[in-house]
């Protein structure tokens, strides 16, 4: 099943849907610790960054200075679908947002502020609102 890829399409049915739980961004040198399960792993030089749950990060001693929100958008969109991720940073930055973005196959996958995650949904329902 291929992605959407029409920008309209994509910020109307994006369905945005939060993910309970605190995530935080870490990393390790190598392997990861016992009872760590990341959401999201990206292999960079300097080591492994790793997405997980803030209990997890806590209890395997790990640092982390940034606590999140997890929000998932529910369309599949395209890998090389144009435009959905700049909307939605434009949408976000307009209050003072951070995100920070991961494509997965079918979905987008956003990390907002934790403090901030409702605000951030809302912003969403209400771009996919006036996309329709």
């Amino acid at each position: 099943m291929s992605g959407e890829r029409d920008l309209r399409k994509l910020l109307s049915g994006m369905r945005p849907e939060l993910n309970p739980g605190r995530y935080v961004f870490t990393t390790v040198d190598s392997g990861l610790p016992p009872g760590l399960t990341p959401v999201v792993t990206v292999a960079e030089r300097e080591g492994m960054t790793v997405v997980a749950r803030k209990e997890e990060a806590d209890a395997a001693g790990l640092a982390y200075e940034y606590v999140a929100g997890w929000i998932t958008l529910r369309v599949h969109s395209a890998l090389e679908a144009v435009g959905l991720t700049a909307a939605i940073s434009r949408e976000l930055a307009s209050v003072g947002l951070s995100c920070n973005v991961i494509a997965g196959y079918y979905h987008d996958h956003l990390f907002v502020p934790y403090g901030r995650v409702q605000e951030a949904v809302s912003l969403l329902e209400g771009l996919a609102e006036r996309s329709a």
